[in-house]
């Protein structure tokens, strides 16, 4: 007899049984997750910039003056001294540089040169800068070499017309004053015949100078007619007379007298005369140095009276003399 084998095995579907009778489930009991499942809202994005407008292209008159501050120019002292820069083109003022360039002006000297006289950015290049450096070139003969020099110390030349401004001066310098090389004083030709030069010599007449013997002090020292009347040439005078009692020849002799400073030059050096017992040469007293002044006075102490053929030598020197 066959004996049957009974194995209990689970089987492979069932589940165990739950320690919770279906009686005692809750619904409430549960619990679930705070958030609820479901998709991840999409990340906002964030707009990007508005990229900042153009630049808007520079004006005419910035074009101007961001030309001239290239080249180390005050555009702003050109612009406030000469409005009208306002009213000359980019293309003109470009123009009148490479002129300048073309006279050997370095870019130092057309800087000065600028400064000094900002009109010249607005004056026409082929009715007067042109035919002003021509003039001066021809009719003056300043050399090519030293026309820079001449425009550094005036660049007004550059502004006037030759018809009406610069030929007549130079005629008046070489006919009526009788300067021959008008070149070593081309500066002048700048000035006004009437408001200037022709006052100077009325002045010099009224203080006791025959106009023959002024036009001689213009003639040895041109520079004479740059000097202010009430500034420098009264004062100097009344002091030449008074505290010094000089004769009017000296100054006929030796005009440059009137280019030393009163102040610094000729009461210290006069007064030091005095002191000394000495009377020296408008030149000797007033040319030399400080240490070869001191010098010469100190010889001329200790030593006898100087001959007429010696610079210390002076016609009223035995008068002055203790």
């Amino acid at each position: 007899m066959q004996e049957t084998l009974h194995l209990s095995c689970p089987s492979p579907f069932s589940l165990p049984k739950s320690s919770i009778s279906p009686k005692s489930f809750k619904p409430s009991t549960l619990s679930f997750p705070q958030h609820p499942i479901g998709p991840k809202p999409p990340t906002p994005i964030t707009p990007l910039p508005t990229p900042p407008p153009p630049p808007l292209p520079p004006t005419p008159i910035q074009e101007k003056l961001l030309f001239l501050d290239s080249l180390g120019i005050d555009s702003l002292h050109c612009l406030t001294s000469q409005p009208l820069i306002v009213s000359s083109s980019l293309s003109d003022i470009k123009a009148i540089i490479d002129f300048l360039n073309s006279i050997h002006l370095t870019v130092l000297d057309i800087r000065r040169v600028l400064h000094m006289c900002p009109e010249i950015l607005t004056i026409p290049l082929s009715t007067t800068l042109r035919p002003a450096v021509t003039f001066l070139l021809r009719e003056v003969n300043v050399t090519g070499e030293k026309l820079p020099g001449v425009l550094r110390r005036r660049p007004h030349l550059l502004t006037k017309c030759v018809e009406k401004n610069l030929r007549p001066t130079l005629y008046f310098l070489q006919g009526s004053i009788g300067i021959e090389d008008v070149s070593k004083c081309a500066s002048l030709l700048s000035c006004d015949v009437e408001g200037k030069f022709i006052p100077r010599l009325d002045y010099f007449q009224r203080i006791g100078f025959a106009r023959r013997d002024a036009k001689v002090m213009f003639r040895r020292f041109p520079s004479l007619f740059c000097y202010s009347i009430e500034e420098n040439l009264e004062p100097k005078f009344d002091y030449f007379v008074v505290e010094m009692g000089r004769e009017l020849k000296e100054l006929i002799e030796f005009p440059q007298y009137f280019s030393f400073s009163l102040e610094n030059r000729i009461k210290p050096r006069h007064k030091m005369c005095v002191e000394k017992g000495v009377c020296l040469s408008l030149p000797v007293m007033l040319k030399s140095c400080e240490s070869r002044f001191r010098d010469r006075l100190d010889v001329c102490c200790s030593s006898s009276m100087p001959v007429r053929q010696s610079p210390f030598w002076y016609r009223k020197f035995d008068h002055n003399v203790t």
